[in-house]
């Protein structure tokens, strides 16, 4: 079992740590596969419901006290026509990617941008002061992404090798 050694500067410190190259493979792609889950059971269970709009989480599941409620009966009542397919497509979506190890970066960052979103209409937090599972998601999707695991037994990991990505690494930013 193989051990490296990380070194990093993080907050203007110097940052040194060992881990088992073995085990954290295990751990990425398992983390990659649950997150993928998650989003694509949440948005598989929207595209299939014909009933399921964003309005009836908008108008009426945002805690009471939440500092942007102006802002969300507003998309509720304007732009839920435009809201419901991109919530649905979008967590299917990501989920599909993330499972198959396809453009995880990108699917990342979006699935990120989603997870804000719900953390600032589930304020206030029933038990929490400022951390609620959304932002442990934010976390969890970043790691995914920082750590490339669409490498690890995905499709990222063919893609990078193909003359399109050799010629254009810049499209390396997407994968991984």
């Amino acid at each position: 079992m193989a051990s490296r050694v990380l070194e990093s500067e993080l907050f203007g410190f110097d940052v040194e740590f060992a881990y088992s190259e073995h085990w954290i493979g295990y751990s990425l792609l398992g983390l990659r596969l649950i997150m993928g889950w998650s989003f694509f059971y949440a948005g598989i269970t929207k595209v299939i419901d014909p009933n399921w709009s964003v309005r009836g989480f908008l108008l009426y599941g945002i805690p009471e006290g939440n500092p942007f409620v102006s802002m969300w009966t507003t998309m509720a009542n304007d732009w839920a026509w435009l809201l419901t397919p991109l919530n649905q497509v979008g967590l299917t979506l990501i989920g599909l990617a993330l499972i198959l190890g396809l453009f995880v970066r990108l699917s990342a960052f979006w699935g990120a941008v989603m997870m804000l979103f719900y953390w600032m209409a589930s304020y206030p937090f029933e038990n929490s002061f400022l951390i609620d599972y959304h932002m442990v998601y934010v976390f969890i999707l970043f790691g995914l992404g920082a750590f490339g695991t669409g490498r690890i037994l995905g499709v990222d990991a063919w893609l990078e090798k193909q003359e399109l990505v050799q010629k254009n690494p810049r499209l390396r930013l997407f994968l991984g």
